[in-house]
């Protein structure tokens, strides 16, 4: 079964790319053992006979066994409550892990919110003005529950009594940064928290930027507030233009430092967003 084989080979380390690149190849996954590693020498991957070993070793009961235990749930990319907006992403992942209300993830209408762990208050100014509103709209809110703008997006959603997505870029069973520990519980008991990495994989940089696509990928806008010249939000941005999905970036002076990244992509083409209806309009 391709649900099993996919969930052993993640944990057995094969990363998302990896697994795109053998369902191009093979059409299937049946390939992917010791038997047939001389078939795979063509993917250069020096690991690959110590992935293959420890894909042997997987007990894929015991691996759902502990999943269950954690109130983690695999959705895989061929069911029907996976997300369809991200399966229209060209490097989509195969499973998401789940903790939360599952029924986010058919929702309708999404926007991710992304902006930079420093921010002035502007960022929160435009937050508040602008989620409840969104949230009237059936809006869901996405981020990625660093500190920051994306905690802002979060609380002020739940605030307003909205529905939010957490999209981490790590495993469940660590957590990055502290100051948003106590919120990522709430959105687990409350609302729902995402990652493609099975539960034991600590943060890693490269990581994040993994995960930025799924932000912008699981929506079909993506809002930044404040970012600088040299900003991840401007990474997600970038993702989401290539995701062809809308983006929306709010104006700032010229002499903040935090709306230098906006300010740039507005004169690159991106869409100026100076009122929510700016945003909705597209959602109609």
């Amino acid at each position: 079964m391709d649900q099993d084989m996919i969930l052993k080979m993640i944990y057995a380390g094969f990363s998302t790319a990896q697994l795109h690149r053998f369902k191009e190849r093979f059409g299937c996954f049946n390939y992917i053992n010791l038997k047939y590693e001389s078939l795979l020498l063509e993917f250069n991957d020096s690991r690959m006979h110590d992935k293959l070993r420890r894909l042997q070793t997987m007990d894929i009961k015991s691996l759902k066994s502990e999943l269950n235990d954690k109130g983690i749930t695999p959705v895989y990319y061929n069911e029907e409550k996976y997300p369809r907006l991200l399966f229209e992403i060209c490097d989509y992942p195969f499973v998401l892990f789940c903790k939360g209300n599952l029924s986010y993830l058919n929702e309708e209408n999404f926007l991710s919110v992304v902006g930079g762990r420093e921010r002035t208050d502007y960022t929160t100014t435009v937050l508040e003005q602008f989620i409840p509103e969104l949230v009237q709209s059936n809006m869901v809110i996405v981020s990625g529950l660093a500190k920051g703008t994306d905690s802002d997006a979060h609380v002020i959603t739940i605030k307003n009594r909205g529905k939010t997505i957490g999209v981490l870029g790590f495993g469940h069973h660590l957590h990055y940064p502290e100051e948003t520990a106590l919120l990522r519980k709430y959105l687990e008991q409350q609302h729902l928290v995402i990652s493609e990495y099975p539960p034991h994989i600590s943060p890693r940089p490269w990581q994040f930027p993994e995960r930025n696509r799924i932000i912008s990928g699981l929506c079909q806008g993506t809002l930044i507030t404040e970012a600088k010249k040299r900003s991840g939000s401007l990474i997600t941005c970038d993702q989401a233009l290539d995701q062809n999905r809308n983006v929306y970036c709010l104006p700032g002076p010229i002499t903040s430092i935090y709306s230098e990244g906006c300010n740039l992509r507005i004169s690159e083409g991106a869409k100026v967003c100076l009122s929510v209806s700016d945003i909705l309009e597209d959602y109609t």
